[in-house]
């Protein structure tokens, strides 16, 4: 399993980024991570706008399926059926936002692998060690078994080292920004039976603030190699919800569909 693993993601995340490191000018790791991260970015590109619309589209439904929860709370099987078809007549899905995490993830793991083994070097020399070497394709492990490799950006951030406080400061900042774009502001609803829907907005509220606590945390932990990819990642993210943002407002609204309203729609 871990062979099939360095041969499917390891190695050629390992050697994309030292192919970028040769052949960038002044050979600048962080560079390398940069150019890495958009690659990976851009091929994730359709699955994580589909998620961004998803996770929207879940946000702004929330009120008309909480209503279904409550009128249907004491039949469960008639629940199921109307939530279901609710997702269907709004053409939303609970789970598709969650594909894009699934499919980085094991991304994750190997880049946490890269920065924390990949860029070990011998303190002396500054090569590549025996083990990585191995990890290389044939021309670049020819070139840098002679050739020192550098894991300086910008000439004074360590990318192979952790507790960088800076990167993670800013990894933080932005993943609060990406929470703010994608809340839905609503006032409290203080409606009969809305209370449920009022502690679901909290948490919301809650988690814009959790995360990034959290990803600082993490952040000043991993190697900064790491959380520069996350740094990167995140401002593509934002930049994509921007987007999608505004060509959606520029779009006329449509009214959502729920089951009491296709059902009166027939008669």
């Amino acid at each position: 399993m871990i062979a099939l693993f360095n041969t499917i993601l390891y190695e050629p995340l390992f050697n994309g980024l030292i192919y970028l490191y040769h052949v960038i000018p002044g050979k600048d790791i962080g560079i390398a991570i940069i150019l890495l991260t958009l690659a990976i970015k851009i091929v994730l590109f359709f699955p994580s706008l589909s998620a961004i619309k998803s996770q929207k589209a879940l946000q702004e439904t929330q009120p008309k399926l909480e209503a279904l929860k409550k009128k249907y709370k004491d039949n469960k099987e008639e629940l199921g059926k109307q939530l279901m078809k609710f997702y269907k007549d709004n053409k939303v899905s609970p789970f598709s936002s969650c594909l894009p995490l699934l499919i980085q993830l094991p991304i994750l793991i190997a880049l946490y692998r890269v920065f924390l083994n990949g860029l070990i070097t011998d303190p002396a020399t500054g090569l590549l060690t025996s083990g990585q070497l191995d990890h290389l394709y044939g021309y670049l492990r020819d070139v840098y078994s002679n050739t020192p490799i550098h894991s300086m950006f910008l000439g004074f951030i360590d990318m192979a080292k952790n507790k960088n406080i800076i990167l993670a400061v800013i990894a933080g900042a932005l993943q609060f920004w990406q929470g703010k774009m994608m809340v839905t502001r609503k006032p409290e609803i203080k409606t009969a039976g809305s209370k449920d829907e009022n502690r679901a907005a909290s948490l919301n509220r809650q988690m814009i603030y959790f995360m990034p606590i959290i990803t600082v945390v993490f952040g000043y932990q991993f190697p900064a190699g790491l959380t520069l990819y996350w740094v990167v990642s995140t401002l593509f993210t934002i930049v994509q919800q921007h987007y999608f943002f505004r060509k959606k407002n520029s779009q006329p609204k449509q009214l959502l569909a729920s089951p009491s309203n296709s059902n009166e729609n027939k008669q």
